[in-house]
């Protein structure tokens, strides 16, 4: 490390370089915003804006089932998973969704999921799994 009277420039140039490393700073820095749509929240109520089938990646072969969201807070859009058997049968366009984070490696997609980093865990106010257990009915708006 540099010592001395005159080392003041040399130590503060070292300190702006390796505050890089910082994951924070990074993203303050270059202005992520997009890298986290939730802005660090862990939910978020978006509007759906149209039903999609997303195809998997190459191990597992199948379709997806996902609504394209348009979120609140910000007017982002984002493709969410709708989990669970014919669960994609009680979500209408138009309707309030809440989603979440899925929780893949680093903040990306899990598994064989392509770019679907969220997931959609209620349908205007109720529980997408009670819906689709017969336990409750997905309101009317």
């Amino acid at each position: 490390m540099a010592k001395g009277e005159f080392s003041a420039r040399k130590l503060r140039k070292k300190r702006k370089k390796f505050r890089w490393k910082d994951i924070n700073y990074k993203r303050r820095q270059l202005k992520l915003w997009k890298k986290d749509p939730l802005k660090g929240a862990p939910q978020a109520k978006g509007i759906v804006i149209d039903k999609r089938v997303v195809e998997q990646k190459k191990p597992t072969s199948g379709l997806l089932k996902c609504v394209r969201v348009q979120l609140i807070k910000n007017n982002i859009q984002i493709t969410a998973h709708v989990p669970g058997n014919h669960a994609i049968e009680h979500v209408d366009e138009h309707d309030e969704v809440v989603i979440e984070k899925i929780g893949g490696a680093q903040g990306g997609p899990k598994g064989t999921m392509v770019g679907i980093k969220f997931k959609v865990i209620k349908v205007n106010g109720v529980s997408l799994s009670e819906i689709v257990a017969g336990r409750k009915q997905k309101p009317v708006r």
